[in-house]
């Protein structure tokens, strides 16, 4: 029943993650510069082509890039504030699909691969994702509905993929090490009812030695006739309880203590193991996240650079300064690919830490149902076996109450006087 469980959580983890897929790309080559024909550009923009040969065209101004030939018109109305750090996500959007991930490899890498590294204090606008301790979630603001794994079942893989924080915000544990501690708690349990199973044995042991011994006590051991039949059937019915009680104690050790000590001591090494394997899963997670956050400063620095560059070109033209544009946008456009491929990587590392989650979850979720059915099946057996018991007790006590019912004072001062009398002669007067 598991596997086709697992399967399914597969497909929903890949329809729940968002998947980049990184293909790297050769850098902008600003040499290649085409001039273009007929109509001639308004000022301050050039033509290049992408690495797939489709045209785009930048403003050596503003840094502007766009897809569209600039006509004389939008140029003029198009403000002179523009940074090369910002080209218009909406330009790259309006474009054809054909043409987006061309627009990825022209060095304005756009901060819709940063969205996707967001904190919840440091969310850009419309960004619909928040990182949380290095998970990424839709944003509380989005809105964004999604589909449980198992809905109406209340299953693990469901409820358990933020972490569990203090009052005061801070992390006190991940999901899954709540639910590794449910059920390590739970064989703690059951070692504790072992326990508490082991001093009941205790004290059955040490009432049946009792009992054993005042059976062959000699007190009242005088008496006679039917009330004497019946005390020495009742020190009879205490040997036999003490026999009932020992066979009870050594039952429950058996067939109840036992068994609780073992479901404490099953799996205990994959339990380790999976805490290992799913706290190496989300280091792994974190460590990705920093990359991504140390690519996206890099890029945001060679784009400042880039920017100066470009200012320090519009002040004083000259050759060195081109040069220097030059080699800041090629820095630019590898920081962009290094960027994305940092995402790809964290993306990847998260989608199979999604995968592991609901796979892990659903293994703790069957090994604690197992041991919630284990503990009620000894138990069970725990009042069998004390029925049992007092059904053997009560087969003790069965001839004690018929040898009571059978006791008859007249029939036992016959049969005294039948055993000790002295004589039947009565005296009488003396004559004379």
């Amino acid at each position: 029943m598991l596997m086709p469980l697992m399967r399914n959580s597969r497909i929903s983890s890949r329809s729940c993650q968002a998947r980049w897929t990184y293909k790297p790309q050769p850098a902008h080559d600003p040499a290649k510069i085409e001039e273009p024909t007929g109509i001639p550009l308004p000022c301050g923009w050039l033509c290049y082509t992408s690495p797939h040969g489709l045209k785009y065209f930048v403003n050596s101004i503003t840094n502007e890039t766009t897809w569209e030939r600039p006509s004389v018109e939008a140029s003029a109305k198009s403000p002179s504030s523009s940074s090369h750090s910002s080209p218009s996500v909406e330009t790259v959007h309006a474009s054809p699909s054909t043409n987006q991930r061309s627009a990825e490899a022209i060095h304005p890498r756009k901060s819709s691969t940063a969205s996707q590294i967001n904190t919840p204090s440091k969310r850009p606008a419309g960004s619909q994702t928040a990182t949380v301790n290095g998970i990424t979630f839709p944003h509380p603001e989005s809105h964004v509905e999604q589909v449980m794994l198992k809905p109406g079942e209340w299953s693990y893989c469901d409820y358990f993929w933020a972490d569990q924080r203090d009052s005061q915000g801070a992390v006190l544990h991940t999901g899954f090490e709540v639910l590794l501690s449910k059920q390590l708690r739970g064989r703690q349990m059951a070692k504790e009812m072992a326990e508490f199973v082991r001093e009941r044995i205790r004290i059955e042991e040490e009432y049946a030695k009792a009992l054993s011994k005042l059976s062959i006590n000699t007190l009242a051991s005088q008496e006679e006739g039917t009330l004497g039949k019946a005390w020495v059937q009742l020190k009879r019915s205490l040997t036999s309880e003490s026999e009932v009680h020992s066979k009870f104690a050594s039952k429950l050790h058996g067939e109840v203590e036992r068994p609780l000590l073992s479901v404490r001591e099953s799996a205990k090494k994959e339990l380790k193991k999976l805490e290992h394997h799913m706290g190496e899963q989300r280091k792994q997670l974190v460590s990705s996240l920093t990359h991504v956050e140390k690519a996206r400063k890099q890029l945001a620095e060679r784009q400042r650079d880039l920017e100066v560059k470009s200012q320090l070109l519009e002040t004083k033209p000259s050759g060195k300064a081109e040069e220097e544009i030059k080699k800041a946008r090629r820095k630019s456009t590898q920081a962009g690919d290094d960027l994305l491929r940092c995402v790809d990587v964290y993306n990847q590392t998260q989608s199979h830490w999604f995968e592991e989650m609901v796979t892990n979850s659903l293994e703790l979720e069957s090994m604690e149902e197992q041991r919630v059915e284990l503990v009620q099946s000894h138990l069970m057996r725990y009042t069998q076996l004390h029925h049992e018991a007092a059904m053997f007790n009560q087969g003790t006590i069965d001839p004690l109450d018929k040898a009571l019912q059978n006791v008859d004072p007249t029939k036992d001062r016959e049969t005294w006087i039948g055993n000790n009398q002295t004589g039947r002669m009565r005296p009488v007067n003396m004559e004379l």
